[in-house]
């Protein structure tokens, strides 16, 4: 009976004592602080998303309304283009307007062959 009184002085003196409270648990959470501060980050995080929607929002109408513009330039350049080479092609059917002596070139038969 003597060792087992020894065991059990020695188990006892072997284990882990189990820890106490030092600190006041209230002190230890964040508090009103703590939650001001996230409410605050929380309130700024949903303002920034906003703005950044609003922006890409404001982006992508940018660019329909340039791809609009640069659509009816190209087509107004394609209808000049076609103005341009049709009235070329009406003065090559003119031959007075290939003479730059005008109604009075000798080749008419005008007052300049007298």
């Amino acid at each position: 009976m003597h060792t087992l009184a020894t065991g059990q002085i020695l188990a006892a003196g072997l284990a882990t004592p189990s820890p106490s409270m030092t600190v006041d648990p209230d002190s230890v959470t964040p508090g009103f602080v703590g939650f001001a501060a996230m409410a605050l980050i929380a309130v700024v995080v949903v303002f920034l998303i906003i703005d950044m929607l609003r922006r890409i929002r404001r982006a992508g109408y940018r660019a329909d309304i340039n791809e609009q513009l640069d659509a009816e330039a190209q087509a107004e350049a394609a209808v000049e283009a076609t103005d341009v080479d049709d009235q070329d092609l009406d003065a090559d059917d003119d031959p007075a307007a290939d003479d730059p002596a005008g109604d009075d070139s000798p080749r008419d038969g005008g007052p300049a062959q007298r």
